[in-house]
């Protein structure tokens, strides 16, 4: 069996692109789920952060609204078997688009609900996004297995940090401002 090798570049080479498609995304999810809060997250959402080349999204909603949204991304995006599955977490998936894509879907306020306070941590925290980046340089051309396992121990450390435990849901008219 082929080992999948991991490889990075700076986001600022995709932001425009990723921007972009950033934007298409959100507007056709706002669509079917307007009461949904849309985040760019991940590192291309981190300006001269090291990116595998993707764009993540997290469509965040409320806990009823949570059965219906899974009911309409599935009609957008592939549904991402090899991730967990919960009553509060889907992930979907658009290889076809430029950058590929990865939704994450959450229920506001469940232990899912992390990405968008990652990417702020790593927005408002140079220490921290040079360990990440650095992290990344460690793993390039190496074992995408071994890099998913050490950058999620990463992260488990960064939500320890209080600048992670301050973070508090914004209300609805804050999430509209972004």
């Amino acid at each position: 069996m082929l080992t999948e090798t991991v490889n990075f570049i700076n986001s600022n080479v995709l932001n425009e692109k990723a921007e972009e498609t950033f934007s298409l995304h959100k507007a056709l999810i706002l669509k079917l789920l307007p009461e949904a809060d849309i985040q760019h997250v991940g590192s291309s959402a981190i300006p001269n952060s090291m990116t595998k080349g993707d764009l993540d999204l997290q469509v965040r909603v409320d806990a009823e609204n949570f059965p219906k949204a899974v009911q309409e991304l599935s009609r957008l995006y592939e549904l991402n078997e090899g991730s967990t599955k919960t009553e509060s977490f889907r992930a979907f998936k658009d290889d076809s688009v430029d950058p590929p894509l990865g939704i994450q879907l959450t229920v506001i306020d469940s232990e899912f609900d992390f990405f968008w306070k990652i990417r702020n941590v790593l927005l408002s925290n140079e220490k921290y996004r040079n360990k990440y980046d650095d992290l990344k340089r460690k793993y390039e051309g190496k074992d995408m297995e071994l890099y998913r396992e050490e950058k999620n121990s990463f992260f488990e450390k960064l939500m320890e940090t209080p600048e992670f435990l301050s973070l508090k849901t914004p209300n609805r008219s804050q999430m509209e401002e972004e």
